[in-house]
């Protein structure tokens, strides 16, 4: 049996998209080959608290990084799984050196690095025995960047909590426009809001929370803008359900790897207009959406959505079957083979 640490919480509020990935990867290993061990703050997810052979380190005030990485080093761990960058990874790596640990470590890279990269994130992926992007671009900036061999995992989607509505999109008194990120500068939510000044008779839904809130809100005040709701922060299932209500998903991001929740969107048949440059597998351009390269051909995509009926319906049928390759139960698979490949690679190593 092989032992997975992973610095990711397994707590079922926990809505953070490297969090998600962790809980639905981790509770899909079949627990007579895979031991894991989590860290948790709240009530856990209730897969991973049914699920034998895992262990939670629980969430304290003070000195956690140092009784985590303890019980890391001490603990028999085959796999340290998805480092992030703050200290316990740091640490972790620097222990796994001097020291000449045999852990397997496994980097998961869930942002496109053609724009640069940070020195914590350049030495998981330097001193990583498999890395791995969460899509082909990811992937590629990755191989080009550091001269390395890296795979391809997708994120999957929950098919039991992001599926169509089962009677159809129905028509609404008024078109819906939906907008799910954090409201952070490389998010653009101002995009989002300039377009709802253009059309004052559809309504414009949005939902998260950011250092950018404020300054959004004074925008709409600003634009005079009526047709724009602020939902704070969804749960998943709260999630789903405004995508099942809504008719199209503006997604003006350009600081992303591969976002979760245009896959979200598309499973619940929802048509998404998206920017290009981080080349999302989850739209398919002229199929399931459009893929933009500037806010006008955003503005002209969202436009041809909103007048066309038959195409937003085209669109949506589209979106959902696209979605279906997708899946979490391969994509845990995938992880089981990159977890082995791993631990193989290492034991040659040492």
């Amino acid at each position: 049996m092989l032992t997975v640490f992973t610095p990711s919480f397994a707590d079922d509020a926990n809505t953070n998209a490297q969090n998600l990935t962790a809980k639905e990867v981790v509770s899909r290993l079949p627990p007579d080959r895979f031991r894991v061990v989590l860290l948790g703050d709240g009530a856990p997810d209730p897969r991973i608290l049914a699920r034998e052979n895992t262990e939670i380190l629980r969430w304290s005030r003070h000195g956690n990084t140092p009784r985590w990485l303890t019980h890391v080093l001490l603990s028999k761990t085959d796999i340290y799984f998805f480092p992030r960058e703050g200290p316990l990874d740091t640490l972790f790596m620097f222990f796994r050196r001097s020291l000449g640990l045999s852990v397997a470590l496994v980097t998961y890279v869930v942002a496109a690095l053609d724009r640069g990269v940070g020195p914590k994130m350049a030495r998981a992926i330097r001193e990583a025995d498999h890395v791995v992007g969460n899509s082909r671009y990811v992937t590629q900036t990755v191989e080009e960047r550091f001269g390395i061999t890296a795979g391809t995992i997708y994120d999957g989607i929950k098919r039991d909590v992001f599926y169509p509505s089962s009677d159809g999109r129905q028509p609404h008194s008024k078109l819906i426009v939906f907008y799910a990120g954090s409201f952070q500068p490389g998010k653009r939510v101002n995009v989002v809001i300039r377009e709802a000044a253009k059309w004052p008779a559809v309504e414009f839904r949005l939902a998260g929370r950011g250092e950018e809130e404020d300054k959004n809100r004074s925008l709409v005040s600003e634009l005079g803008c009526r047709n724009v709701t602020f939902l704070g922060h969804l749960s998943q299932q709260g999630l789903a359900e405004e995508m099942r209500m809504a008719d199209i998903f503006l997604f003006p991001s350009i600081s992303e790897g591969h976002p979760q929740v245009l896959g979200q969107a598309a499973a619940c048949g929802l048509p998404a207009v998206a920017m290009d440059f981080y080349r999302p597998e989850y739209v398919v351009n002229g199929e399931t959406g459009y893929l933009v390269k500037s806010e006008s051909e955003l503005s002209y995509s969202l436009g041809l959505l909103l007048s066309d009926r038959d195409l937003r319906r085209r669109m949506s049928a589209a979106a959902a079957r696209h979605a279906l390759q997708f899946d979490w139960d391969k994509v845990a698979r995938d992880w089981e083979s990159a977890f082995l490949e791993a631990v193989s690679i290492r034991r040659k190593r040492h």
